[in-house]
């Protein structure tokens, strides 16, 4: 025999049902909103992660022991930061990575309950969409003690504790802003030509310190076919400052030649074969002041500048190379005159305009 149930019935017993599920569990800490005491300055949170190694319930409760936020952990302490947080897209877009949250509660003295709300969050800078960079961390939180009777205290804890780990992100946004380097919002490029003096074995390019004969104080390579050689480079040092958000580079070029790797045979020492040997100098200056010429603010990134900027010289460091090789092959290591006066004249003219 079948038994038919009515709509209403049916109706009737599936809530009767839902009701006494609901009785047997425990209700959710519904996180309320508040308005935070401060209005960011210099960021926005763009995201918040979950990175919680246990994404149990957040708290432990007597009674009733897990019970978790409505929504879940996650869900709920984004739409708390993100309703209660002004979204100015403008400022610096931060990631806010939770780490910790938790809320747990033991039996006090006389009968009271003891209990501590501990928030802990890392905070990253967005770069784009697949990039963050580390600034801060916080871990934080308070205790409480409560009579038994009394229930409505955990989520109010928490909340608070919620609201101490931002203001806390506020204060150290607003105060490493504008030095912090990870913090840049643009960034300058300044370069200065090393001026020190010279060293026992280094001279340093200086239009007005030509070379001399006596800056060759090597041994003649043997065998060798030609009257003299030198051997010029470039190097650069750099340091930073971040002035009011702006991460100032600056960037110390050095263009020398070393005097013990140089050499001139005897009978050679004339006046035609020390500019030859002088345009070796001026390439290497020539491609020094275009390799300035490549690190401007538009290729670099305030997060990763100093690859691009090492990747830039060690491509003009192989075109100096290519170049040396280039003048000496046409010009037949300055045996070939008219070779010789068509790149004096091509090197005179790119370092005039540099």
């Amino acid at each position: 025999m079948k038994t038919i149930l009515s709509g209403s019935l049916a109706l009737l017993l599936l809530l009767f049902y839902a009701a006494t599920a609901t009785a047997g569990g425990n209700t959710p800490l519904v996180l309320k909103h508040e308005p935070l005491p401060f209005t960011p300055k210099e960021f926005y949170v763009a995201e918040v992660l979950d990175s919680r190694v246990d994404k149990a319930a957040v708290a432990r409760l007597i009674p009733g022991g897990a019970t978790d936020l409505a929504g879940g952990g996650h869900v709920a302490v984004q739409e708390f930061i993100l309703k209660n947080l002004p979204q100015n897209k403008k400022l610096r877009p931060i990631v806010v990575r939770i780490k910790e949250l938790n809320i747990s509660e033991k039996a006090g003295k006389a009968g009271r309950v003891e209990g501590q709300a501990v928030v802990s969050m890392d905070f990253e800078l967005r770069l784009n969409q697949d990039e963050t960079v580390p600034l801060t961390q916080y871990r934080g939180g308070l205790r409480y003690d409560r009579p038994a009777s009394q229930e409505d205290v955990a989520e109010p804890a928490l909340r608070k504790a919620l609201v101490q780990s931002l203001t806390f992100l506020n204060t150290w946004m607003d105060r490493e802003a504008s030095t912090n380097p990870a913090l840049a919002k643009d960034i300058k490029v300044i370069f200065s030509d090393y001026a020190a003096s010279e060293t026992a074995d280094t001279v340093y390019y200086s239009p007005q310190r030509p070379l001399a004969w006596s800056d060759f104080t090597g041994n003649p390579a043997k065998p060798s076919r030609y009257a003299a050689a030198v051997f010029p480079s470039f190097s650069y040092e750099g340091r930073t400052e971040v002035k009011q958000g702006v991460l100032h580079l600056y960037l110390d070029m050095k263009v020398y030649m070393l005097q013990s790797s140089s050499w001139v045979k005897p009978g050679n020492k004339d006046a035609y074969c020390l500019n030859h040997e002088q345009k070796h100098f001026d390439i290497a200056k020539l491609v020094a002041e275009r390799f300035k010429q490549k690190i401007t603010p538009a290729i670099l990134s305030v997060a990763d500048y100093n690859s691009i900027i090492q990747y830039h010289f060690i491509e003009s460091f192989r075109e100096m190379n290519q170049l040396q090789e280039q003048y000496d092959t046409e010009t037949q290591h300055g045996l070939n005159k008219q070779a010789q006066e068509q790149w004096n004249k091509r090197i005179a003219e790119e370092l005039g305009s540099l």
